[in-house]
């Protein structure tokens, strides 16, 4: 009897197993659009299933024990918490700060560019021209400059917006 009841959850075990596979197939030919927008559905109603399961056979009693001890931690850690909250906060806004926002830096360039204009020795110095060089030679070596130094690329801002001064200032005489 013993024997039949195992060979009955194997061959479950099976079909769940290949259903499961086919699924997965399935959901990863969708187009990429779709996928992202149903993965979060199906990630949260996957783990949903799996904590009713575990409710159901009654191996769901490590769940409060392990929040009970996330929550003793934490009231312990609380004045460690406190005292490190500054140099965290600080942390972070660099980190937001660090990050490109090409609206802003574009608006800087502009309000630097109003600010103080480049003289055109300046700029020629810049983007490494003689005087009085061709519009096609400011425009190859604003190109060849901008790509060293981009941000995105790991340039800076300021080189970048100096750069695009230099050439903006060429331009105009």
């Amino acid at each position: 009897m013993s024997t039949g009841v195992g060979l009955v959850r194997l061959y479950l075990l099976l079909v769940l197993i290949l259903s499961g596979y086919v699924l997965v197939r399935k959901f990863l030919m969708l187009p990429k659009s779709i996928r992202m927008k149903y993965q979060k559905r199906v990630l949260s109603g996957v783990v949903v299933g799996i904590l009713m399961f575990l409710a159901l056979t009654g191996h769901l009693a490590w769940l409060p024990a392990l929040i009970g001890v996330m929550l003793a931690f934490l009231v312990r850690n609380i004045p460690l918490l406190v005292r490190y909250a500054p140099y965290l906060h600080r942390m972070w806004q660099n980190f937001r700060a660090s990050k490109p926002q090409s609206e802003t830096s574009n608006h800087q360039y502009r309000a630097r560019q109003n600010d103080s204009l480049m003289s055109v020795a300046e700029a020629y110095k810049i983007l490494g021209l003689e005087p009085h060089a061709s519009k096609q030679d400011i425009i190859q070596a604003h190109k060849k400059l901008i790509q060293k130094m981009h941000p995105d690329r790991g340039g800076s801002d300021y080189l970048a917006a100096q750069i695009n001064m230099a050439k903006d200032t060429l331009m105009r005489h």
